[in-house]
Formats: structure tokens, C-alpha cells, sequence
């Protein structure tokens, strides 16, 4: 008999129909090459590698067995979708991942027919895979609906709310319970605590007493071949699970880097399900790799790295990243004020909080991936009389808005909203953009927000909101290294409400609110160079406004334009709306508001997508020239 052919089988995978002529001994050999392919691309591009190795057999079994994309394959949050993206004909683009103008890090409809549901946020795949059931059972697009999701992500409330709604509408759904132990960080809560019970304490069961009647829809001999796959199906709780109460049928626990234990059951799922149904696989996150597996986050994120040693190719700083120093700053200020304590929602390494829990372990409080519960939890705390920081990514912070209105603002709570990833964050694109924060908090009655320019400002900042304590106020800091100022000793608590002038000029002023203050500085320069020296001024609050300031300067230039990285709505607006209540325009001042653009900006480098928005050194030394009539290609003095 011939030989098999050598190339190797993943070069003849195109999309995922191509998998259909393969036998399941060919599918091992395809989820071994794809592991390979998973950690080649990640070592060139960086990227969230160990999510994605954790389902490589998944992926494979997932796309061998349905019929994407007529079937909709959801894939929670996205950080595991690199193998996906392999098979599903990227692999010629998958070293353009999280760069400018290549594959997004996340599911994005835009980008394949096989992303049908856009993703980069938690907790969110169940109610998209019961929106397109629906669909489907309406007239709209056929096919199945699938959502993966991880143990971390269904500790969520919005993922319960939706299994408690499909288990209501009882139509037929799958969801693949992705159960690894761990999210970004390991995973808190009483969820985690019962699915680990449900495989490491419970006895074997009998398989159709474990399976609650599903295995009889098995093929006889496969009832007989699933007794002895390795950790198929393992016992269940007399008397039901959880799922089941919420309407599910369960299956599971099983393993899910066996092949042999994963197609047989979801070919069987595909033929007779009827209902809801959940299946609970066991993965681990970084399999395959060593240096991700013995990896303390099993290789969650990585910069580019050594495929042979593991080693990340990180370019170095002299300057101290914001995160480090909001951590630092507010370590020191605990020190000496036992009341202050600190919140995040599953994201203690992110946010700088895994360094103040190590200093104050009983003061810190890893919530889970629960933003809405972090900020009410955080609002009876400070009710409690503690001094609670609240630590969240800007754009994580918008799924606690209403909590922020209705149990901080209303109540005048002095929570501290310690606000990171503010303004345009790289690789990780819209989805993780802190564009919105100082707008929908700049609103509401009482709260101050506050922006810091550097990270001296920064640590200044956590000083004053552990002094301040008359109500809400959230500060503000980008991803990434500071600017390399000089830190002080210690943060001194800022006058509430009050900016300050960097340097004196005249004809227009710069007003500043954040980092951007580094670029209107240079851009300052640039004028300066050609005979217009401006003011520029870092107003440090957007709410309350430094009016005395804003008039001022409003008075003394012919023009004046605020910079600020946040949407229209935000900063800018709220001295717009000051200046026509004082009827500054009826005197003539030409006024201009540098906002991001009304767009949601794709990855690239932060500095790519700041002159996308229109909002690097050069382009506001343009916007000055332009507001003033003077000609960009004049002559520099």
C-alpha cells in the first residue's frame, strides 16, 4: 500500500468543510500541528497565547463536527480564538495578529463569515447563541448555535441571566462549558469552588446515572467505548446540577484534550438534542507548551518570545508603567490609613492590585468578573466607613454604569474610581479603548474626574481621592510607561477643582486634560519655533472645572483649544457649555475641541492610532495654525 502523503495535513485545511474528509486518527495528528502552528504565530506577533492552547482539541472537534458558519460557533470573551482563526482561513494572515491593518486578537464579524458574533468582553456568548436560536426558530439564519465559554467568564451575571432565559424558551443550544480553572487570573467564587467538587471529589458513576439519560441516546457501542474513555464522564451530584435547574440538559465532565472522548459526544449532541445543553469539558490553559503551562497565568498574555526557551522579547523602559505607580502610590497612602481598601473584577495583575494584595492581603478583593458588583460592593464598603478603591479598566467600568449612577452618585458615596487603559490602548483595538469614561462620568451630579498628565500627576491624584471624602471621584491613567518624570516622594492632595499653567503665552492657549500634555508641549515647541508661543495648561479636572482658569485664558487669547483622550461629550463640552453660559463667544473667541474621532479606531501602536485620531504633536500644532489662519508650510523663525 502506498505511503500517506507528508505534507502536512495542516496545509491541506483551507477552512473548516476541508476537516470532513478527515478520520479521527488524521484530527489527532491535525490538533498536534495546529498546537504548533498556535505557538509559532503568538512567538512572532505576541498576543494571548495560553487560552488558545488550552482548546486546540476543542477547536478541532468543535469544526469537525458542525457546519460553520451556517452553524454559529461563539467564542466568549475571544482570547482563545488563534486555532479557531487558523482553520477557518486566516492561517495565511495569522501573523498579523493585534498589528495595524492585520487579524484583530478578538472575533470580529467584519473580519470572517466564520466570527458571527464580535467579542472581546466577558459572559457575553450565551446570549448571543440564544439570539441566533432564535433567530433560526423565527425565519432568520439556519443553523445551529454554540457558545465556548470558560469557568472565569460564567461566574458573570449576564452569563446566568441568559441560561435562565434559554432554559425558559427551551430551545435547542450548546453550550461548551470551558471549565480550566482558570480566567485571567485564577478564578474567585463559589461557581469555581462547585465545578472543581464536581471532578475531584465525586465518585464515578454509573454512565447513565452521570449523564442523566443522555448517554442512552448514545450508539450502543459507543455506550459500551464511552466507559472506558479517560475521564468521559464523571459523576454528578445525585439530584441534579445547577445547569439543570436552570433547564439544561448536562454532560459531563469530560476531557477535553481527548479527542476520543470529545467527538463521540458532540456528534451525538448535533443528531438528537432537542433542548438547552451544556457541556462541561476539562482543559488546561497553556497545554502543549512548557513554559506556558509553568507559567503563573499559564501564558494568558505574552509579548513576542523564543518558541525554544519561552523567553519574552520585551523592548525596555526607564520609566515606571501608570499601573505600577497607581499600585505603589496607593500602597504607601494604605500604610498609613487602615480604612482603605481595594476592588478589582478579576484583573488584580492588570490593574496593580496582585502588589497591594501582597502587601494587604485582608483589604483586597478580587470580585470576579463582576464590574456591577464591584461598584455596589464597593459603594456599602465606603456606606461602612472604609475608603474603597475600585480598580477597573475604563472599558470594563462601562458595564457598572448604573451601578456607579444609582448606588455611588445618588448616595454621594465616597467610592475611589481608580480608572485604567484610559484613552486608546494598542493592540487590543476598540473593543479595550478607554473612549467613553470621562464623558458618562463627567454627568452625574457630585462626582469629580480628574486626568492625570504624568505619573508624579498620578500619584498626586491617589492622594487626593484618599483625602477627599465627600462623595464619588475617579482619576484616570493610560496603558503603558509613564513619560519619566520625576516622582515625588510622596503624593500631595490636589486642590479639588483647580489646574495649573505649564508655561505663559499668547494669541491661543492649550488646555490639556491627561497624558496628551506630553504632545502639546511639543507641539507647543513647534509653535514656538515659528513665532507663536501659546499658553498651554493642564486643567487636571474635568469636573469640577477650574472655571476661574478657562475664563481666564478665554479672555486673554484670541483662541483657545482644549485636547483631552476621551469622545466628544467629555471634557471639551463641559468647558464649551461654560463658556456660552458666560457668553464668552459673543466676544469673539475662536474656540476648538481636540476629541477622538467619531469612530471606533482598529489596532495598531498607541502612536498610530493617535495620529489616526488626529491627536499627535504635529496635528495640533496644525490644528493651532489652522484656528489662527496662518499657513502650515510658513516659514519657521
Amino acid at each position: 500500500m502506498a505511503d500517506r502523503p507528508t505534507t502536512p495535513l495542516l496545509d491541506r485545511i483551507r477552512l473548516p468543510s476541508d476537516m470532513k474528509a478527515l478520520d479521527d486518527r488524521e484530527l489527532h495528528q491535525l490538533a498536534d500541528e495546529l498546537r504548533a502552528e498556535t505557538i509559532s504565530a503568538v512567538s512572532v506577533t505576541g498576543g494571548h497565547l495560553g487560552a488558545g492552547l488550552g482548546v486546540v482539541e476543542l477547536t478541532v472537534a468543535l469544526h469537525a463536527v458542525f457546519d460553520t458558519p451556517r452553524d454559529k460557533l461563539i467564542w466568549d470573551v475571544g482570547h482563545q480564538c488563534y486555532p479557531h482563526k487558523i482553520l477557518t482561513g486566516r492561517r495565511d494572515r495569522i501573523r498579523t495578529l493585534r498589528a495595524e491593518g492585520g487579524l484583530s486578537g478578538f472575533t470580529k464579524r467584519s473580519e470572517s463569515p466564520y466570527d458571527p458574533f464580535g467579542a472581546a468582553h466577558s459572559s457575553t456568548s450565551i446570549s448571543a447563541a440564544l439570539g441566533f436560536a432564535m433567530a433560526a426558530d423565527l425565519g432568520g439564519d439556519p443553523g445551529d448555535a454554540i457558545a465556548v465559554i470558560g469557568d472565569g467568564a460564567m461566574s458573570a451575571g449576564m452569563a446566568f441571566e441568559a441560561m435562565n432565559n434559554a432554559g425558559h424558551l427551551k430551545k435547542r443550544l450548546f453550550v461548551i462549558l470551558n471549565d480550566n480553572e482558570m480566567s485571567i487570573a485564577p478564578p474567585v467564587g463559589a461557581l469555581s469552588a462547585h465545578l472543581s467538587r464536581l471532578y475531584a471529589e465525586a465518585p464515578m458513576q454509573d454512565l447513565k446515572q452521570a449523564a442523566k439519560g443522555f448517554v442512552s441516546l448514545l450508539p450502543g457501542p459507543l455506550q459500551e467505548g464511552a466507559r472506558r474513555a479517560k475521564d468521559m464522564l464523571k459523576g454528578m451530584a445525585v439530584g441534579g446540577t445547577l445547569f439543570e435547574a436552570l433547564g439544561f440538559s448536562y454532560v459531563g465532565p469530560i476531557d477535553g484534550h481527548d479527542l476520543d472522548a470529545l467527538l463521540p459526544v458532540l456528534r451525538t449532541v448535533k443528531a438528537r438534542a432537542t433542548g438547552p445543553m451544556l457541556i462541561h469539558v476539562l482543559t488546561r490553559k497553556g497545554k502543549g507548551y512548557a513554559p506556558a503551562e509553568m507559567a503563573a497565568d499559564r501564558g494568558h498574555a505574552r509579548a513576542k518570545f523564543d518558541v525554544v526557551t519561552g523567553e519574552q522579547k520585551k523592548t525596555p523602559s526607564n520609566a515606571p508603567s501608570y499601573t505600577r505607580v497607581f499600585a505603589e502610590s496607593l500602597i504607601q497612602e494604605a500604610e498609613l490609613d487602615d480604612k482603605i481598601v481595594a476592588v478589582t473584577a478579576a484583573m488584580p495583575d492588570g490593574t496593580g492590585l496582585d502588589l497591594f494584595g501582597a502587601r494587604f492581603p485582608r483589604r483586597t478583593f478580587d470580585v470576579g468578573i463582576a464590574e456591577q458588583h464591584a461598584v455596589t460592593f464597593s459603594a456599602a464598603m465606603a456606606a461602612g466607613g472604609m475608603k474603597p478603591f475600585c480598580a477597573l479598566y475604563s472599558t470594563f467600568l462601562q458595564r457598572g454604569y448604573d451601578q456607579v449612577v444609582h448606588d455611588v452618585a445618588i448616595q454621594r458615596l465616597p467610592v475611589r474610581f481608580a480608572i485604567d487603559r484610559a484613552g486608546l490602548v494598542g493592540a487590543d483595538g476598540a473593543t479595550h479603548a478607554g473612549a467613553f469614561d470621562v464623558a458618562f462620568l463627567a454627568n452625574l451630579p457630585g462626582m469629580v474626574v480628574m486626568a492625570a498628565a504624568d505619573e508624579a500627576e498620578l500619584r498626586h491624584m491617589v492622594a487626593t481621592s484618599v483625602a477627599w471624602d465627600q462623595g464619588p471621584i475617579a482619576f484616570r491613567f493610560p496603558r503603558g510607561e509613564g513619560v519619566g518624570v520625576e516622582l515625588p516622594a510622596k503624593g500631595v492632595p490636589l486642590e479639588i477643582g483647580r489646574g495649573r499653567v505649564m508655561r505663559e503665552g499668547k494669541r491661543v492657549a492649550l488646555l490639556s486634560f491627561g497624558t496628551r500634555l506630553a504632545e502639546v508641549l511639543k507641539a507647543a515647541e513647534a509653535l514656538a519655533a515659528r513665532g507663536l508661543a501659546p499658553t498651554v495648561a493642564d486643567a487636571r479636572f474635568a469636573k469640577p472645572l477650574d472655571r476661574d482658569l478657562v475664563l481666564r485664558l478665554a479672555a486673554e487669547h484670541e483662541a483657545l483649544i482644549t485636547i483631552e483622550e476621551g469622545a466628544v461629550g467629555g471634557f471639551g463640552s463641559h468647558v464649551a457649555q461654560l463658556l456660552a453660559e458666560e457668553a464668552v463667544f459673543d466676544r469673539g473667541l475662536k474656540f476648538r475641541s481636540m476629541v477622538l474621532p467619531d469612530i471606533f479606531i482598529d489596532q495598531a501602536s498607541p502612536e498610530a492610532m493617535y495620529r489616526v485620531a488626529g491627536m499627535d504633536a504635529a496635528q495640533i500644532e496644525a490644528k493651532v495654525l489652522q484656528v489662527l489662519g496662518v499657513s502650515v508650510v510658513g516659514k519657521r523663525a
